[in-house]
């Protein structure tokens, strides 16, 4: 079965906004690069992904990319989130993918257990799961399969817009709470949060 991993990503400099009171913009770039690399090192590891495809309009992000082994998609114009994600199942659709990960870049807990777990599923098709953020706001990862199921609704509200659609068409259905999923950066409070962890994890 062919799996693709589809990982949007902002510009560097504009991405991660929200931690402008605490992270200078150059400190917010090399927190991107940092957040993208442990992405595509995890994704590596997992056999079952055949491709990772990054969608980004930043040329320093989508080098990063190739230089990881990764396929790339430029993001032409300002066609929104859900947009560009769609253009990019489409490419994975061509190459006859039979399931997508949606999985952002912002994810510093991210195990590949995480996405074993998401991708290694009892359940047949049709089958969508969904990993929600900590707030239950927010969806940090969206497994697809057979790919094109749902139109996705990243954004406000995302986890429940992905579970009205999946049951709106009678989608087989599963929520995962993962801690190390559930952990994204969006706010100050949730790099404290991080440092809390790690600082657990260093007197363990």
């Amino acid at each position: 079965m062919s799996l693709w991993a589809i990982i949007p990503v902002k510009p560097l400099r504009r991405g991660k906004t929200r931690l402008a009171g605490v992270l200078s913009e150059d400190e917010r770039e090399i927190l991107n690069l940092s957040l993208l690399g442990h992405t595509l090192m995890i994704l590596r590891q997992v056999p079952e992904i055949q491709q990772i495809l990054v969608v980004s309009s930043d040329t320093a992000v989508l080098a990063l990319a190739r230089e990881q082994g990764a396929r790339t998609v430029m993001e032409d114009g300002h066609p929104g989130l859900n947009t560009a994600l769609h253009r990019a199942t489409m490419v994975a659709q061509v190459y006859a993918a039979q399931g997508v990960l949606i999985l952002p870049s912002d994810l510093p807990l991210l195990t590949k257990q995480d996405v074993e777990e998401i991708i290694q599923t009892p359940e047949p098709s049709p089958l969508v799961v969904i990993a929600p953020d900590r707030r239950n706001e927010g969806t940090n990862a969206l497994f697809v399969k057979p790919t094109g199921l749902i139109d996705y609704q990243f954004g406000d509200n995302s986890f429940s817009k992905h579970v009205s659609q999946a049951k709106k068409f009678n989608i087989n259905l599963r929520i995962i709470n993962s801690p190390t999923l559930r952990l994204d950066l969006d706010f100050p409070e949730d790099l404290e949060l991080l440092q809390q962890y790690q600082t657990q994890q260093v007197n363990l």
